[in-house]
């Protein structure tokens, strides 16, 4: 038999296929894989596949399979477990989570003001989590370094319900749920931050979770590649909302995951349909989509899409009826289904075609509404898991298909409103009730009270055990690793302190390069450092780690680089420390995220150095660097390249002028903006000492110059001063031929500038200048807020000096401060200025451009003669030199006064 063409059809006809010749084939490859089995089968597919496209057969690509369950009900392992006590369990924690949730929206204190809180999402995956809970999900303990679990940030109150039911969190706490301000409190979402000791990763960012899990597990791999702790048996879960895919985060780095064979990542996307607003396809669907997307990258996709009902019926579609309509129904068509009713189902999903009618004819309509998603079916979930645990050489994802709301019934199952429900009403709450079957009498229903056994009962035993075989409850979060290490001192580094020799000039980075390398070489520490790169080694001068360390690969260097015979040649080996993760700065910094909270999640101090163009740091993953916030992360943050002048041939998109003001947003980076590289190394030595000796909840950031000058040396005795922020570093002359003085503050490049003013005002003015080197005008700042809210509050004791107050209150005239940032930046320290003072402030606000450095410094108005006019303008205003001296001084330095601001230029 062959197939045949309609005639009339025309030449664009397609072929019909001869069923009984479909039939053949597919009988012969029953019988292949009855003889042989799947993998021989597949073999002989993929060599089918090949000789239709040698023969130039067009065969376009399909990633996706029928919607159906991918594991065969013969092929399910089954649940060892006590499925009866797990759902009475399951039921619960509903309960609980229901109660949470709406307790905290029921009673307003006299201001008003809902509190929030999510029911519908827990209960579509409610299942899904009691089975990690109950069998796959191992805590850290003495045989295990512990599961890592990204928890869908909009599930907290199924979290705290089996938490409480477990006797990890009161009572008290549950009815402080979003009440956090008194200390007794539950967050609203996972926040390590803010419950230090339970939630080990942020995740309600949408995006995020998947991104840094992703990297999470790769970092698992790196440490037990490298030596510095067994990982192989840790598995990295991840769990996220089919909308929440949309986020380009969420798929950003599927590819790293399957190229790197992460078998230790297990992404659990619950496919409810639904996302915040209503259908995420509503025209088409998405767990098809998804899997498109997964299985082309690489990863093992295993879909569960149907409960145990349909098992039978799926049995006796020779035909395939059934599985047509289930492909021809859209996610629009099944929200539809789950918000009607059994009879609704029976018309308009059976009753696409005559033989699907009548395969249900013999089922009531109860019967039809009562055949379940994939994801209700706690033996499917179950058997979905154990596949995915057992997966060796690919990622798996896990498309499980929901109901949003599930059991929530007329007020919310399926419903488009179903994520804001928040209150419910006293006959909702009983409808609730009696469909999972919770001993609470109608008499009660008002007070709506949490539901707890009693420590005996056979569910409650079965909870703990469970907990108790897998080394403990979850989730857990370690506060400090039990590893001590010391920072090297100060002079360990005393090549970048001293000054440079004549004639051979380095940059801040060079001295940051100088620093690494250094610490690279102590034995102890050395180990723990990760050098962290995103394609710009060469930019950064650090290309000689290649060979020194190398580029971590799990695959090792299967090819001889084209540099083989350079001393600094490209290396990569499967013991490598750098990481290098090509031209992706998300990539980057969730790479630093995971080894910067690695002390938590592995009991190991690392300590990472992510260094890049620094506009391409808080400015593009401002997001991630807050999470790290939230997670305690601790490490260094590296922003080369930095100011708005200093890059100067790269332009507008390169050239940065506000990271610092970014940074200083989040309240545990402790950021600077260092001049000499004698700063540079103080600043990271007490960073190490922190971070890793005393393991203090900080991360730094400091931008770095690619601009090469002399370097003087530390003064000793400024170390402390170069921490807090502000320190003299170049006193003007003694005795002023005016007998004025002014005072010039400056960071990084630019303060290079404020000395040039300094000899101009001495010159040409007669005016004595005295240079304040500022590493952070942030860390001035927080110094001073701290010293005004200490003493508002504590009116009666000895009122705190900032200590940019302490700084210059000893000096004389006015203060000129001048960056290679926003003005904002160093117009922070304005209100702490001795008084009296004139403060007056130079910054590169506006778009920044490419032009040679001096060009760029004297367009933004921040070079030597914009401080010299501004020095000058300060004491004019302050009638102490005649206003016609900053007339003349415009005039003989050519300034332009009619030129366009340029903020606005």
């Amino acid at each position: 038999m062959t197939a045949q063409t309609d005639p009339q059809a025309g030449a664009n006809a397609q072929p019909q296929i001869d069923t009984q010749e479909s039939r053949e084939w597919m009988d012969a490859l029953s019988a292949v894989i009855d003889r042989e089995g799947a993998e021989y089968a597949h073999k002989l597919i993929e060599d089918l596949l090949e000789h239709a496209r040698e023969n130039s057969v067009d065969m376009p690509f399909s990633a996706t399979t029928g919607y159906v369950n991918t594991i065969e009900t013969e092929q399910e392992a089954r649940c060892p477990g006590n499925l009866h006590l797990e759902g009475r369990l399951r039921a619960y924690m509903r309960w609980n989570a229901m109660a949470m949730v709406v307790k905290a929206n029921r009673h307003h204190p006299p201001e008003g003001g809902d509190l929030g809180g999510h029911i519908g999402s827990f209960a579509s995956l409610a299942n899904m989590f009691g089975a990690g809970f109950n069998h796959f999900w191992h805590a850290e303990s003495e045989n295990h370094g512990g599961d890592c679990l990204y928890i869908q940030g909009h599930v907290s109150p199924g979290i705290y319900a089996r938490a409480y039911l477990e006797g990890r969190i009161t009572e008290d706490q549950l009815l402080n749920f979003r009440q956090e301000v008194d200390g007794k409190g539950l967050s609203s979402y996972p926040h390590p931050k803010l419950m230090p000791e339970f939630w080990q990763f942020p995740t309600v960012s949408m995006g995020l979770g998947p991104l840094m899990a992703i990297y999470q597990a790769r970092f698992l791999k790196y440490l037990h590649a490298r030596g510095i702790a067994n990982t192989e048996n840790r598995k990295v879960w991840v769990f996220c909302g089919d909308g929440e895919m949309d986020e380009v985060e969420s798929l950003g780095a599927i590819g790293l995951a399957a190229r790197e064979n992460l078998d230790n990542l297990v992404f659990v996307i619950n496919c409810n349909l639904q996302r915040l607003d209503g259908p995420v396809r509503g025209n088409g669907k998405i767990i098809q989509e998804l899997e498109g997307e997964f299985r082309g990258s690489g990863w093992n996709v295993i879909k569960l899409l149907w409960g145990k009902g349909w098992d039978e019926l799926l049995a006796k579609d020779k035909e395939g009826v059934l599985k047509k309509i289930m492909m021809e129904c859209n996610d629009g068509d099944y929200q539809s289904f789950k918000a009607n009713d059994g009879a609704f189902v029976r018309k308009n999903f059976f009753g696409r075609d005559p033989r699907a009618l009548k395969m249900v004819e013999h089922m009531s309509d109860d019967e039809i509404w009562n055949l379940r998603r994939g994801g209700h079916d706690s033996q499917k979930v179950y058997a979905a898991f154990a596949a995915a645990n057992s997966t060796k050489g690919q990622p798996t994802v896990l498309l499980v298909k929901t109901v949003k709301g599930f059991g929530m019934g007329k007020i919310g199952e399926g419903k488009n409103t179903v994520h804001q429900t928040k209150k419910l009403s006293d006959e909702d709450i009983k409808a609730f009730r009696d469909r999972f079957n919770i001993p609470i009498p109608d008499s009660q229903i008002a007070d709506l009270p949490f539901y707890k056994p009693a420590d005996d009962t056979p569910e409650m035993k079965y909870l703990h055990e469970r907990r108790k075989a897998l080394g403990g409850y979850l989730p857990h979060r370690r506060v400090k690793a039990d590893e001590q290490f010391t920072a090297p001192a100060l002079d360990t580094f005393k090549a970048i302190l001293e000054p440079t020799p004549e004639g051979r000039e380095i940059s801040t980075t060079q001295a940051y390069v100088r620093f690494l390398t250094q610490l690279l070489r102590d034995k102890d520490i050395g180990p723990r450092v990760v050098p962290i790169l995103v394609d710009e080694a060469r930019t950064f001068g650090m290309e000689g780690l290649f060979r020194q360390i190398g580029i971590y690969n799990p695959h090792g260097q299967q090819y001889t680089p084209v540099d083989k015979d350079q001393v600094m040649y490209y290396r990569e080996d499967k013991a490598g420390q750098i990481l290098q993760e090509g031209i992706n700065e998300a990539g980057g910094m969730a790479s630093w995220i995971a080894a910067a909270t690695s002390y938590s999640t592995s009991n190991r101090i690392m300590i990472p150095f992510y260094v890049y163009y620094s506009m391409f740091g808080f400015q593009r993953i401002g997001d991630l660097a807050w999470a790290a916030g939230d997670m305690q992360a601790r490490g260094f943050l590296l922003g080369g390249t930095s100011g708005r002048t200093t890059l100067n041939g790269e332009g507008l998109q390169h050239e940065d002028g506000h990271s610092h003001i970014l940074a200083n947003t989040i309240p545990n980076c402790i950021s600077y903006d260092p001049t000499f590289a004698h700063e540079v190394a103080v600043i990271m030595q007490d960073g190490l000492r922190r971070m890793v000796q005393n393991q203090e909840n900080v991360f730094y950031y400091l931008t770095l110059l690619n601009e090469n000058y002399a370097m003087p040396g530390l003064t000793a005795g400024t170390e402390a001063q170069i921490i807090k922020g502000m320190y003299l570093c170049k006193p003007g002359q003694k005795v002023p031929q005016s007998g004025e003085r002014v005072q010039l503050l400056g960071s990084g490049t630019i303060l290079r500038e404020s000395f040039f003013a300094q000899e101009l005002l001495e010159k040409d003015w007669g005016i004595a200048a005295d240079v304040w080197s500022c590493p952070s005008f942030n860390e001035l700042t927080r110094d001073g807020q701290d010293a005004e809210r200490h003493n508002m509050l504590h009116p009666l004791e000895t009122a705190k000096v900032p200590f940019v107050t302490q700084q210059l209150q000893g000096s004389q005239g006015p203060v000129i401060a001048s960056t290679d940032y926003m003005k904002a930046y160093a117009e922070q320290i304005r209100p702490y200025m001795p008084k009296g003072r004139t403060f007056k402030v130079l910054g590169t606000d506006g778009f920044g451009r490419s032009d040679f450095r001096r060009k760029l410094r004297e367009h933004f108005e921040i070079d030597r003669h914009y401080i010299v006019v501004a020095a000058l303008k300060s004491l004019a205003d302050e009638g102490k030199l005649p206003v016609t001296k900053v007339a003349e001084a415009i005039a003989k330095y050519g300034i332009k006064t009619d030129k366009i601001n340029p903020l606005y230029a």
